[in-house]
């Protein structure tokens, strides 16, 4: 073992240098600069090299942590790269817009035991970045090509990844997706000052440059039935994420001004990349000079607080029906969006939208939490008589997604869905009740996080692997 690790004795945990609160309200760059050399190897020093690396055992994708922070802390960093990208498609994305408080870095045992969590987020993004500018990053280079093909529906993360994985095995990888950019939620969803769009889009062109065929404003069930698309190739990964908006149910919610947290996300991040939006133009998406209203308390609900301050909203309060410890969303997002100047309002939930032809204010009700639900969070109650009104001249629904009709909107009603309306798919293989149709991604698992969609491209791009080579290839009768 090197003698550069367990440095944790003597030194203390530090991410990169952020930048002042005051100065990222007013734009949409990246909040945190980046690692120098010398400090990325101080802090991967920190790592205790556990015996049972906790980190890794909750990362999703299983990255060996420890293997490439000690690596990197001997300054050997195309080894660290080397190391990091086999078991994850997109470390630089995921080095930004990961969780690690709830996941590796909320697992690590320096943070357990109060010495503070090794920075593993940044030491991936500094790492993989590291990568890029030396030209170590290559776009796939399959030892043999094959005939067969396979195709995947949506460019988001979990097809992306299956198809770099599904392009190094040499296929043919064709990928459909109805905008038009790939990347999905990774280019649209997240707003630039969580994850630059650059770090996006040199991934789809290195894709492209291995030889991933990309078919971009393509709908399926537009400009191709699924049974067209099964024709064309020996197997179909749908990787469509979901994008269907959960309504909030309570008087007024119709009302002009009222909107799906996803429209408004995506209309900032076309403006940020030079798109003509009317909508945005016109004010109804917006924020600026508004008294600003998000309700939900998840990881989509602060990209769009943070959203409205850059957009420079006159007030922005977050209402979450339950309180700071059993929020699901990132308490470091919750504490840059108060740094930011965000307002949270907690144990509080909407009544009706009230307004006359326009949105002018929240009902709101104060709640109290009681014994915990399914879920392990405390389920919360209204308070009698709290009742209070919030004004507002933007509300913005962030409640959570869920599945698109996807066996009507691609003309397949045989295609099976489990009761959330999610695409059904044997656990094993990732396989639908399709014959060499697969599911991977939020579709297929309900909607989750980026890395739980890396893993799911790279089993599913297994599972057709192995589907293919086992001479299952067979064309679909009409």
């Amino acid at each position: 073992m090197s003698s550069k690790m367990l440095q944790f004795t003597r030194l203390g945990a530090a991410m990169p240098k952020k930048r002042k609160a005051e100065d990222r309200r007013h734009d949409f760059h990246e909040i945190y600069q980046p690692f120098q050399q010398e400090q990325a190897e101080a802090q991967a020093s920190r790592c205790e090299q556990c015996g049972i690396p906790y980190c890794q055992v909750h990362c999703p994708v299983s990255n060996n942590i420890p293997d490439w922070l000690m690596l990197a802390a001997n300054g050997r960093m195309e080894e660290a790269y080397a190391l990091s990208s086999a078991t994850n498609n997109f470390p630089e994305i995921c080095g930004r817009i990961c969780p690690q408080d709830r996941l590796c870095e909320g697992s690590c045992v320096l943070e357990q035991s109060r010495h503070g969590a090794v920075t593993i987020g940044a030491m991936e993004k500094h790492i993989t970045e590291t990568a890029w500018e030396m030209g170590w990053v290559k776009p796939p280079q399959p030892a043999v090509d094959r005939e067969q093909s396979v195709g995947i529906i949506g460019a988001g993360p979990a097809g992306l990844a299956a198809a770099e994985q599904l392009r190094n095995l040499g296929y043919q990888v064709h990928v459909y997706d109805r905008h038009d950019r790939a990347g999905g939620l990774l280019i649209y969803g997240i707003p630039e000052f969580k994850l630059e769009k650059t770090a996006v889009e040199r991934r789809t062109r290195l894709l492209a440059e291995g030889g991933v065929v990309f078919h971009l404003n393509f709908a399926v069930g537009r400009d191709a039935s699924l049974k067209e698309l099964r024709r064309r190739h020996c197997a179909v990964l749908i990787a469509t994420g979901v994008y269907q908006a959960r309504e909030l149910e309570v008087p007024g919610a119709g009302l002009p001004g009222v909107h799906a947290a996803l429209d408004y996300l995506i209309a900032s991040n076309r403006v940020g990349l030079g798109d003509a939006v009317p909508a945005f133009t016109d004010g109804r998406l917006n924020a600026a000079g508004k008294n600003v209203v998000v309700i939900g308390g998840g990881d989509t609900a602060m990209d769009c607080v943070r959203t409205a301050i850059r957009q420079g909203a006159r007030s922005v309060k977050c209402l979450y029906r339950r309180d700071r410890s059993n929020m699901p969303g990132s308490r470091r997002e919750v504490a840059h969006a108060e740094e930011e100047g965000v307002i949270f309002v907690w144990q509080v939930a909407p009544e009706a939208i009230l307004g006359d032809g326009k949105v002018e204010g929240v009902a709101c009700v104060r709640m109290r939490l009681g014994m915990a639900d399914a879920s392990g969070r405390q389920a919360p109650s209204a308070v009698e008589g709290s009742q209070f009104t919030m004004p507002a001249d933007l509300v913005i629904k962030a409640l959570g997604f869920d599945p698109e009709d996807v066996p009507a909107l691609f003309g397949v009603p045989e295609l099976a869905v489990t009761r959330w309306g999610a695409v059904k798919v044997d656990l094993k293989t990732q396989m639908t009740n399709l014959p060499g149709v697969f599911a991977a991604g939020d579709i297929a698992r309900g909607a989750s996080l980026v890395v739980w969609a890396i893993r799911d491209g790279r089993d599913a791009a297994a599972a057709i692997h192995d589907y293919i080579q086992a001479e299952i290839c067979l064309e679909v009768a009409e």
